[in-house]
This record gives C-alpha cells, structure tokens and sequence, in this order.
C-alpha cells in the first residue's frame, strides 16, 4: 500500500467515524444483583429490564402475614390514577399492564389476616424510558377463567389435537420408540419394594412415558399401571420430613397430581381423597418456603428447574379442590409472570445459570409457556429472552463441539450431547419458527429421542419450518448483555473448524451452578481445547469442586496474591464494551469488584465445612486490595488473541496469571508453545509486561478427583495448569498475543521489541502502553489490511502526521468492514444495570 493510499485510509476513517455509544461510565457496587433481596426493587437508581416491571418487597420487611401494593404515576397516589393490588401473603406486584414512559410511584402496606393495615411505607420512584422491551401477562383472573373444567388438565394446550393424531398414530416417526419406553413402565413392579417412597422419582419417570402412550393410544393398560404405582405409594405411611428434598416433593406432587388428572375414572373416591390430601400436605409444607423468599431470591436453581413446574401442575389439578391449592396456583403464576423466564433480569438468551445447566430448565421454560399461552391468549415466547434463546442456545454450546466452558458441567465433550437441549431446539423452530434453533435440532437430532416433550411433539401439530439454513446474517461474535459473556467463532456454519473464543464477566457473579471466573477466557480450535477450564463436576461441594473446579486457580484469569474470586454474586463483572467487525472483534470486561473477600452464603458455608476446607489466604479465599482488573479481548482475523490487561491495588500484591491446557506447555524466556497432536495445531502464546515474571506449571490438581464419583462415564484426565506469577506491584499490565497455526501451514512469528508491548504479527501490528505511570492503552493497525483498533488514546497520528481524536480519551476505537460498508465506531462503558442501590 502506497502513501497515497494510506492518506485516502486514513481520510475515510475520520470521515466515517458515525457512531458513537456515549453511556454512563461504570460506577462500583456491593452487588449488581443480590442473592436475597434486601431493599424494595425498583427504585431510583436501579435501571429496568422490562416494562412493566414488577415491585418486589424484601421479606425482612414484611411484619404481618400479607402485603399491599399502590402503584402511580402520581406521587399524591390520587384513587383514579391508582393501581392497588389485592392484599396477598407474598411480597411482589405484577400490574399485568404497560406502564407509560415517565415517573412512577409506589409504596406498600403491611396487612394482617384479620384486616388490621399499617401505615404505608415510604415512597419509592422509577422511570420507565422509551427504550425498554415491553412483555405484557395477563391478570391471573385470566388465566384461572380458561382453566378447563374437563379433560386433562396439565396437558389442556395439546388436547385438542388428541382424537386426530390417534387416527394416524402408527405412522409417527417416534412411535416405536414411545411403545418402547412405555413398556418400562409396564414391566415395573413395586410390589414388594418395603419403601416404595424410594423409588418415587423412578415412577414420576415412568409415568410420563406411560401418560404419553395412554394419552395417544388409549389402552388401559397404560393408566392401570400408573395408577398401581399411587396405590402402592397410599398403601404405606408417608414421612412428611422426606419433603425436605425439593427435588422429590416436585417429583411427588407431579405424580399424585397427574395420576389423579389422567386416570380419574379408574381411581376410588377414597384414593382420590387419599391423594389430594398428600398434595395438600405438599403445599403446606412449601407455602412458608415459596412466599416471601423465591420472589426474593435472584435464582434458587432447584426451584426453577423442576418444583415449579411441578407444583403448578399439581396445583392446576387441585385449586377448587382446596383454597390452599387455589393460592398457591395463584402465587406460582405471579412468581413465573414476576421473575421468569431467567430471573427476569436476563433479555438475551444464553443461559446464565451456567451452560450446561441450561438442560436442567429446558422442560420448565417450554411447559410453562405453552400453559400460560394457551390459558391466558397472550404469546409468553414472545418475552425477549425466548426470542433470543435460539442464538443462545447455539453459540453457547455450538453442535457436535464444546460448550462456552462457564458453570457446572463445562467439561462435557462433544459425544456426550444434551438429548435436552435438541429437544427445546425443536421447540423454539416449531413455536417460533427459529431459524437458529431449527438448524440446530437438525444437526444434533437427538430430540427424537426424548420422552419428556414427546407429547408435545406429537400433539403440537407444528411443524418445524421447512429451511434448516441458518440466517444468511450470522454473526461471527454474540454479546450477551445481560448475563455476561461474549462469544466469537470464525463461521458459524463451518462449526466443526477453525477458532472458538467464550469469554465471561457477569453480572451475577459466582454462587449457584456458576463459577468465580470473571474475565476468564476459553478457546477450542477444531472443536479441541486450546485453552480451557478446567476439573470435574462430580459433586456440588466436595474438597475438588471447591478448590479445583469451581475456584478462580481453575480458570483463564488471575490471583491476587493467591486469593480468587468468592462464591457470591457480590464478586460480579461487566463486559463493557463490544465491538465487532470482519476482521476485528472487541470487548472489554471489568471484574474489578470480583476479588471482593470470602462467601457469605449459608449454604457455602456449610459446605465449606463438610469439606473440611476454610475459606483462608492459604486456600485462596479472602480479602484483597485489588481495585481495578480490566481485561481486554481481541481478535484478529481467525486465529490472533490479543489480550491487554491493566490491573491495579492498593498496595503491592503477587499477581498469578493463569492459564490451562490439556497438553504441556514448552516454556522458552516468555513464549509458551503448546502442541496438540489430536487437533492438529500448535498454539504460541507471547506474554510481554515490563514486570518480569517466573513461570511453573503442573497436571496435578490442588485437590483431586475423587474416582469414586465418577459414575457417569466422566473422563478424569489430567490438564496442565500454568501459572505466570508476577512479582509484588501495586500495578501491572500485561500484553498477550496468542497464535495458532494449523498443521502442515507455515508458522507466523510474532516480532517484539523487548518489552515496549510492540508486537507484530501475520501483517498485524499491536502497540500497548505498558508502563503502569502512563496512561493505559493499546493501538492496532494492519499492515496490509484497512482494519484498526485504539484504545485509550485521545488522539494518535500515523506515520503521516495525520491525526484522529476520539471524543472520549478512554474510549475504543473500531474502524473496520460492516454491513457493506467501512465503518468506524467509538464506545464508552456501557452503564450498569444494577437491582442494589448502595454504591461503594
């Protein structure tokens, strides 16, 4: 490229300098999203996901046995511009309305059984703004109104197909296979089992597949065999204290509920009775657990995977059959349309919960939709998370490949696909026509095999949409907002080749089935790890899921002096930044309050102690002086990372750099090489700081495995962990070029210039500002290419003297090829959406 090219260059990237996402810059926060709600949400100073938005009271300020809700665009709550909520024992208010744009008012009351009111609380204000998504339900009078009074009602969105799809059963795809599994239930028997109770969740199983294959072929025989398995559950005393596993009172309310809605006819008006009274005892036992404390809590995974589906179900069947069944249908309903269908607080799709964990919900999400659909008239896949779900899906855990490697059971492979996930796949093509979900369930057809929505595959009478292409427009790169992680991969539609890039910083932090690894990284190339999280999800809190699994020491980040990141939503992060171009992408994630002190929760605790671990310095856990950890990731064309992290304490602190590989890395001065014989590619990691620093690595694990655990076929192999330790600074900055290089094509060297962060490589030339008394930044052009990059430069020059200023001196700078066109884009931090008030 001559000079008068690059004069025109440089020209078009001034003039095209169009954008600019000018937001709020990042303020610190206890939480983003406390894990029990301790201050009424919304107000000011806590933006919203959703219009409307429903008002939440912490449970610690509820002093009579219900709550009342005023909500007003007014602040004098005038009665005609007023909207009161029925006095309820839980503490939240759906208004089941749009909300116009403007201020909004509310305050609440407490509210005895016998009527006596207290004085209503203080005022809280909101805004509602023009930009939020707007996801209106239904009132629950609504939904209660079109609950049939005949037939089944659990399954009354599919009933209307039943009598047509029996005239042509014996042609469906998956009609051996449903005669199949029904016939394990047939030959089960319980007869002589002492305690049947043990065997509860077997049944609850078994029922389904049996219901199934009654409900289409209707052959007595089906409903004989579920309703033998209730009788032999009635036929013992039940202990109440069983109840304690949430797991099983869901498994044990669905199957009373749903042998009693199914095989009514069969059962005696004692064994009806017999059964209801059980499901009552349920609800009993819940009703102070669920009021108060799930509308509360940011997402108590037991309880959204399966017991509120569950519940609901049996609820459904019984609500006039007892008041307590009416309220807590009544209750269930407002907790989904209030918190779901991911915590409400999470509009983009990917799961964030952890990905593999997903598989836990996927049943939930599409039952609960479908019933509230169909009862209500209103479309509940509409809500923006269903919309993007089918992205989410995809680029989280791509077919035949990898998952994003974030949460519990990351370390799944690729022959060890989720039946579950190609099943909601198939769910979303056929209720929404999603062209990502469609050419998804086409590639991994596993679906077909699945019994838990095979009703309604077979019933729904939707077809999946003719097209399995994906959208011409598939991104190469996916920010997702809302959870925290950004996802790049070379082509979407060549998945089983080429570079995978998952990186995490979110805003719910650590604590449930996620981990402490904000701004961890992982890569695959080929579908093979490259570098990637590492352990084994063999047991939620034993010695190895505590200190090498679920611990920071496990993933792609840092220590500080030894110390991670706590199990808690307080150790959050933020991806602040995205860019994305044809040959560059970009972001930016901030875990600057992640490295926040030990965990709080109870349940960690506990488990802590069971373990006979203690959260100490000495086993990574406590506070640290860390006050700014801001990781920069970029790519270059399909096989270049760079990454430029700037960190910062109060006083001076060891800085452990970590990275994983599943083979040894050959350590020569500050180049790592890493050959991978299987998926054919070398991988040259360059780590440049003006620090020195010492390297080591190990395969063992700080605590191992225990094979005693590995009962579903894991394999338990060893990982190689390195740690880059830097000595005591209060800052540090390090720069980090990774290359891969398949095999057979010639290897690019990257070019330093000692330790001044100059790096060229493959035409690529990458400047970062390493000297922690300047100012942090980093500037990348190409060489042969028109793509640039710039960060943190108010203004810089090129080799003409041509001059570019940003309008914010700490912004980053894109100019690169997208949509047709070159563009350029500048982008400051975007705001925080926090559900917590108090700023540290």
């Amino acid at each position: 490229m001559n000079s008068k090219q690059l004069k025109k260059l440089f020209v078009a990237f001034i003039i095209t300098l169009f954008t600019v996402v000018n937001v709020n810059a990042v303020l610190r926060y206890n939480y983003i999203h406390e894990n029990v709600r301790t201050v009424p949400y919304p107000q000011k100073g806590m933006p919203l996901y959703i219009n409307p938005c429903a008002l939440f009271v912490p449970l610690s300020m509820k002093s009579e046995e219900n709550i009342q809700f005023a909500l007003s665009c007014d602040k004098d709550f005038p009665d005609n511009a007023t909207i009161y909520s029925e006095v309820r024992p839980w503490c939240m208010f759906n208004p089941h309305q749009v909300l116009k744009t403007g201020m909004w008012y509310w305050k609440f009351r407490n509210v005895s059984d016998n009527g006596k009111v207290s004085e209503w609380s203080e005022i809280y204000s909101f805004e509602i703004t023009d930009d939020l998504p707007e996801f209106v339900t239904p009132s629950f009078d609504v939904f209660l109104s079109n609950i049939p009074q005949k037939g089944n009602r659990i399954y009354c969105f599919l009933s209307d197909s039943i009598e047509k799809t029996r005239k042509s059963i014996y042609k469906h795809p998956e009609f051996n296979d449903m005669i199949s599994q029904a016939r394990q239930g047939i030959s089960a028997d319980y007869t002589y089992d002492s305690n049947p109770y043990n065997k509860l969740s077997e049944m609850s199983e078994l029922a389904v597949k049996l219901q199934t294959a009654y409900i289409l072929m209707n052959r007595q025989v089906y409903a004989e065999k579920m309703v033998q398995f209730v009788r032999r559950l009635l036929s013992v005393e039940f202990d109440t204290s069983r109840l304690a596993n949430d797991f099983f009172a869901g498994d044990m309310a669905f199957l009373l509920a749903n042998v009693y809605d199914t095989c009514y006819p069969i059962l005696t008006f004692e064994e009806r009775n017999k059964i209801k009274d059980l499901v009552i005892k349920i609800f009993e036992y819940y009703r102070p657990l669920m009021y108060g404390h799930e509308e509360n809590h940011v997402f108590n995974n037991h309880f959204w995977q399966f017991p509120v589906r569950k519940f609901i179900q049996a609820a459904l069947v019984f609500y006039d059959k007892a008041p307590l069944a009416k309220e807590c249908l009544e209750y269930l309903y407002e907790v989904w349309t209030c918190k779901a269908p991911a915590a409400n607080l999470n509009r983009d799709g990917n799961w964030h919960n952890g990905t593999s964990y997903f598989s836990a919900n996927a049943v939930t999400l599409s039952y609960m939709a479908s019933l509230f659909s169909y009862l209500t008239g209103v479309d509940f896949l509409s809500h923006p998370w269903y919309k993007n779900a089918g992205i989410g899906l995809v680029y989280s855990w791509p077919p035949e490949s990898l998952s994003a490697g974030f949460g519990d059971g990351h370390e799944k492979t690729n022959d060890q696909p989720l039946r579950i996930r190609s099943a909601f796949a198939d769910f979303l093509a056929r209720e929404n026509g999603d062209a990502y979900a469609a050419w998804y369930s086409s590639i991994n057809q596993l679906y077909k095999t699945d019994y838990e929505l095979r009703l309604y595959r077979m019933l729904c009478g939707k077809p999946r949409p003719v097209s399995k292409s994906l959208p011409s427009d598939a991104p190469k790169s996916v920010w997702f907002k809302d959870s925290g992680e950004m996802i790049y991969m070379d082509s979407l539609a060549d998945y089983k080749h080429g570079m995978y890039l998952s990186f995490r910083s979110s805003p719910f932090g650590s604590g449930s089935h996620t981990h402490s690894n904000q701004n961890a990284f992982n890569i695959h190339y080929n579908g093979i790890p490259v570098y990637r999280s590492v352990g084994y999800y063999l047991n939620f809190s034993d010695a190895h899921n505590i200190m090498s699994y679920r611990h920071t020491r496990a993933h792609n980040t840092i220590l500080v002096d030894g110390i991670g990141q706590p199990f808690t939503t307080r150790a959050y992060g933020q991806i602040t930044r995205m860019l994305k171009g044809e040959h560059i992408t970009y972001a930016l994630g901030d875990a600057s309050n992640a490295y926040c002190g030990i965990s709080e929760y109870p349940m960690w605790n506990e488990n802590f102690s069971k373990a006979g671990i203690e959260q100490t310095p000495e086993n990574g856990f406590g506070e640290t002086p860390l006050t700014k950890f801001f990781r920069h990731v970029i790519v270059l064309d399909k096989d270049i990372v760079v990454l430029y992290d700037e960190m910062e304490a109060k006083k001076n602190v060891r800085w452990d750099w970590l990275l994983h590989s599943p083979v040894r890395f050959n350590i020569n001065d500050n180049t790592l090489v890493t050959h991978n014989e299987e998926g054919g590619f070398t991988a040259t990691t360059h780590i440049i700081s003006e620090q020195s620093c010492i390297y080591s690595q190990t395969n063992d694990f700080t605590e191992q495995p225990n094979e005693n655990l590995a009962i579903r076929g894991e394999r338990l192999e060893k990982y190689w962990h390195l740690k880059a330790t830097f000595r005591p600074s209060k800052s540090n900055r390090i720069l980090t070029v990774i290359i891969i290089n398949p095999d057979g094509k010639g290897k690019r060297k990257a070019v330093r210039c000692n330790k001044s962060g100059v790096v060229e490589v493959d035409g690529w030339s990458i400047s970062a500002e390493l000297n922690v008394h300047k100012s942090a930044g980093i500037v990348i052009t190409g060489k042969n290419k028109k793509s640039m990059f710039c960060y943190g430069k108010k203004s810089f020059e090129n080799e003409y003297g041509q001059e570019y200023k940003s309008k914010d001196k700490n912004a980053s700078v894109l100019y690169d090829y997208k949509d047709g066109a070159w563009k350029s884009v500048e982008m400051v931090d975007r705001r925080l959406n926090p559900t917590y008030v108090t700023i540290k």
